[in-house]
């Protein structure tokens, strides 16, 4: 196992057994992303300004506000890992009401999507990023493509800060989907996985090349042809490595991260596990093609949607979980 996965993974179980004691009425995906994100990083986990940033949200937005909801703490610790967090955070909630103004549903997807363009684009760009979001939601809404799930909002968000064209990118998305269609299910995952291609800059061998990467962990026992990790799949597929040193790699991940305390078979759901050990390994091969001139924007492009796919994923995880306890309590 190379010496930088085991660092990292191991920097991702410490950070978790800090952050779960002290958040401790918070869900347990959620600490898991926090600690992460710290983690892929490179650092050790900052409670003390975490929790500062909680206090800057709740000071700042109402009790029912979507920023004080189940994605509080991803967005406290994205913050936290910023130098201008403060700054960061008031140009957060600009774009946020720029999306609602586009009549963009609320919920904590639209949350993440609006941090997702005010740390990536500058303020004179805000407005023009967020017609470029609402403009390929529009178009492929209009295919009768688009399944309507507000988890898509944090894809066509990055959409919309990448220089791709509108109507070529949502022509390729639909391409790539009816190419997917008898490979994988749901829908909505399938989706997931081309906006992780397209974003990443896909060429004619990408289906073949993410087709070939499933095959050969599915003969290792890993699935990652499931409705949470599909996406990460297409992460891992779009490395510049062969697929063979992704297999043994992740296989590597997965197995010395089961063994960190808080990851065993009871403490986490098979495909947590694999989602999060996905996105260390595709994090540290992201800052190993760094040093790659070539690769530069690759890397850069790669680290991105890590992030935001990471964040979508563990979304959509709690959203679930939360509803799914709130239908047990109104019984």
């Amino acid at each position: 196992m190379k010496i930088a996965l085991k660092e990292k993974i191991t920097m991702f179980a410490e950070n978790w057994q800090v952050i779960r004691k002290e958040f401790r009425w918070h869900n347990s995906s959620t600490k898991r992303l926090a600690a992460l994100l710290y983690a892929i990083d490179n650092k050790s986990i900052n409670c003390l300004a975490i929790k500062d940033c909680l206090s800057l949200i709740k000071s700042n937005t109402g009790i029912s506000s979507t920023f004080r909801g189940n994605m509080a703490l991803c967005i406290a610790t994205m913050l936290s890992l910023k130098e201008n967090r403060d700054e960061l955070f008031w140009r957060t909630i600009t774009v946020f009401e720029m999306l609602r103004k586009e009549k963009y549903r609320v919920s904590d997807y639209l949350a993440v999507a609006a941090y997702e363009i005010a740390v990536n684009a500058k303020p004179e760009e805000y407005q023009q990023i967020v017609i470029r979001t609402r403009a390929f939601y529009n178009r492929f809404k209009a295919s009768g493509f688009l399944l309507r799930c507000a988890d898509h909002h944090i894809f066509f968000a990055m959409l919309g800060l990448s220089d791709i064209n509108i109507e070529n990118g949502t022509d390729k998305i639909e391409l790539l989907c009816r190419r997917f269609k008898s490979d994988f299910s749901p829908r909505k995952s399938v989706q997931k996985l081309v906006y992780t291609l397209l974003l990443g800059g896909e060429s004619d061998r990408i289906v073949s090349r993410v087709l070939d990467l499933r095959n050969a962990l599915k003969n290792r026992k890993i699935r990652f042809d499931k409705i949470h990790t599909l996406p990460s799949l297409g992460i891992l597929a779009l490395l510049p490595m062969d697929i063979d040193t992704i297999v043994r790699d992740l296989e590597d991940a997965v197995t010395f991260l089961k063994t960190q305390k808080g990851f065993g078979l009871f403490s986490i759901t098979k495909q947590e596990l694999l989602l999060f050990a996905a996105g260390i390994v595709a994090s540290v091969y992201a800052e190993e093609i760094k040093n790659d001139l070539i690769a530069t924007s690759t890397a850069t492009s790669i680290a991105s949607i890590i992030i935001a796919q990471q964040t979508a994923a563990i979304t959509t995880v709690v959203v679930a979980s939360a509803a799914s306890s709130a239908s047990a309590r109104g019984k």
